[in-house]
């Protein structure tokens, strides 16, 4: 394989960038990291060959723009680009036609990724592309309050339509509304903080109703690596991010998933986020990120090497195809996280302790940041969480 382009993977300090530079650099390819900080919580993988800090993706937009075509205008050979996290692929679409001038990556259109990303042009797809969504609302509505009632009732799910400024205002990815005193109270912060929010009826079942398909769609616009994954654990619980989950194939939720995929001209990874309603049986659209994800070192593991996917079909080269329609038995951890989890999940007695305990003995996890291998990342993790810990307890007393 030819690996004369440098990997340049934007955002390293959390573990889906250190996934990403740990599948390249093993591979060989000369890997490239990106922050806007010198804090980094994982230090520097030894996989990472040149480490870079420029200004910031959002607060110096202008500034971290010209410092990506300086670095691109200066390699022999154009960078493959990665974006580690949703405000990176924001800013990519934006300076579609300026990056594409420097920098590979697989998207061959303006405009497609920040549309999947915003939730409420997602819905118009899902709409247009027959795929179900959960029962939704403008909070404009005229008799708002009295259609909550009537379509959607309590309790239910204010969303976001851009969830990555959502989640750094809020550090969470959507509220769960109990009352319509709440739900007012709500609506006038996020007006008054300047993000646009809908309404939507929560989808009833536990956190295993919860299904990932997971693709790679090659330049020629071939599904040509798929599979599926089942949510175990989230944090915040019931509508965070996963913290455990397992590799299983789920041909239900494949069926629903593929034909929605292959109607968008999409190219490169693409994840979409599904529930399944444990009354009807029916199977909901949740959303779609187009960024790679919490998995990602899951897939390197089980043959689905994402990243570098990415990095073959951006630079021409032939990718293959490999569908992955049965179960590994391999699960991926995020024990950081997780350990909130448990407590939480315990606390409000969605599972006993003794079946948090029969759940984790499992005999392949993947775990999301220490790798024998690379060990400092895992273990600047753990010492720079200490550090901040006893600061905390210093500050207070």
């Amino acid at each position: 394989m030819d690996h004369k382009n440098k990997a340049l993977v934007l955002g390293t300090n959390y573990y889906i960038g250190l996934a990403i530079c740990r599948s390249l650099g093993k591979k060989g390819i000369h890997v490239v990291s990106l922050n806007h900080k010198k804090k980094n919580f994982y230090g520097k993988s030894r996989y990472i060959k040149e480490a870079l800090i420029g200004p910031h993706y959002q607060e110096e937009e202008k500034e971290f723009l010209d410092f990506l075509l300086a670095y691109g205008r200066a390699q022999d050979y154009k960078p493959v680009l990665f974006p580690s996290a949703d405000p990176y692929v924001e800013f990519i679409d934006k300076y579609f036609y300026e990056l594409k001038e420097y920098f590979l990556f697989p998207m061959d259109r303006k405009g497609l990724l920040t549309d999947l990303m915003d939730k409420t042009s997602l819905v118009e797809y899902a709409k247009k592309y027959n795929a179900r969504v959960p029962e939704t609302l403008d909070i404009d509505e005229d008799n708002l309050y009295n259609k909550v009632m009537d379509q959607i009732g309590y309790p239910l799910l204010l969303k976001p339509a851009d969830s990555p400024s959502f989640v750094d205002r809020y550090r969470q990815k959507a509220f769960t509304v109990e009352s319509e005193r709440e739900l007012k109270q709500l609506l006038t912060m996020t007006q008054r903080d300047g993000h646009k929010v809908f309404i939507q009826r929560i989808i009833p079942g536990p956190e295993k109703n919860n299904y990932n398909f997971d693709a790679y769609v090659d330049r020629n616009g071939k599904l040509a690596y798929y599979t599926t994954e089942q949510k175990i654990r989230q944090w915040p619980i019931n509508i965070g991010a996963s913290t455990v989950a397992d590799q299983k194939w789920i041909q239900e939720a494949a069926d629903f998933a593929k034909p929605f995929i292959e109607a968008l001209n999409y190219r490169g990874f693409i994840e979409m986020e599904m529930k399944k309603d444990e009354k009807t049986g029916n199977i909901y659209l949740i959303e779609i990120n187009v960024r790679f994800v919490n998995f990602t070192q899951l897939h390197v593991s089980i043959g689905m090497d994402t990243p570098y996917l990415h990095y073959l079909d951006s630079t021409g080269q032939d990718i293959g195809s490999k569908i992955i329609d049965y179960d590994t038995g391999k699960r991926w951890r995020y024990l950081w996280e997780d350990i909130s989890a448990m407590r939480a999940y315990v606390k409000t007695g969605q599972f006993t302790r003794e079946e948090i305990i029969a759940e984790n003995k499992h005999d392949n996890i993947i775990p999301s940041t220490w790798a024998w291998d690379d060990p400092m990342p895992g273990i600047m993790f753990v010492l720079n969480h200490i550090k901040d810990r006893f600061l905390r307890i210093f500050r207070a007393r």
